[in-house]
């Protein structure tokens, strides 16, 4: 049985993060499916052993147990970095870079994504009516977050430098969303931003996510 256990539902983007974080670093782990549909991340069993605020995904290596999805891929980075894909860099000015890059993932980009990832991807799955007011604001939004990111891959290959780190993974559960959605033009349309979502999407661990998504 593996020390590594995720707990997690593979529609959530937070889970996927994760999960592509495991993959990257070749980690022998157990998926374990959270039934969200039955409330079982509300029930008192996850929620006195897992995650107190009732949120997956949840994770498990051996008696260390966590939760909130970029807390989990940092620490998988650090714990196991001579493992898989080296996600983030030891030297102190790389890696204050990359952190950079993830900070205005989670600050920024994120919580557009989210709310449109929401409305286009999500509520016409459970039959609920998209809000277009919302999708046209959060539209306009992020349009100005991929105009700097546009900038930043036209000096760099990926956000957090020259190679593939946590700054780009974090972001590969809402692209995933979206590139379903009309929001895909906005990435489309900036050539460096596009190229640079070709290539993480491409990535031997995101497709070993998605087959398992696909399973589920």
């Amino acid at each position: 049985m593996a020390a590594i256990k995720v707990h997690g539902s593979p529609l959530s983007t937070n889970t996927l993060r994760v999960l592509a974080t495991v993959y990257e670093k070749e980690l022998d782990h157990e998926f374990v499916l959270v039934d969200m549909s039955a409330g079982e991340h509300k029930k008192e069993h996850f929620l006195s052993t897992h995650n107190p605020f009732g949120q997956v995904p949840a994770f498990e290596d051996g008696d260390l147990k966590l939760f909130e999805s970029r807390a989990i891929t940092k620490y998988a980075a650090y714990e196991f970095a001579n493992k898989g894909t080296q996600l983030i860099h030891q030297d102190s000015k790389k890696m204050a870079i990359t952190l950079v890059g993830m900070e205005v993932e989670a600050q920024q980009y994120d919580p557009v994504a989210s709310k449109l990832v929401w409305e286009l991807g999500i509520k016409p799955l459970v039959g609920m009516v998209t809000d277009k007011a919302i999708v046209e604001e959060n539209e306009a939004k992020l349009a100005k977050v991929l105009d700097v990111y546009e900038s930043r891959l036209a000096q760099s290959k990926y956000l957090g430098g020259d190679c593939f780190t946590l700054a780009d993974l974090h972001h590969l559960p809402t692209l995933h969303y979206l590139f379903g959605t009309q929001v895909k033009k906005l990435f489309d349309s900036r050539p460096h931003v596009s190229a640079w979502v070709a290539d993480i999407t491409a990535r031997p661990a995101w497709l070993k996510v998605l087959a398992l998504q696909s399973q589920q």
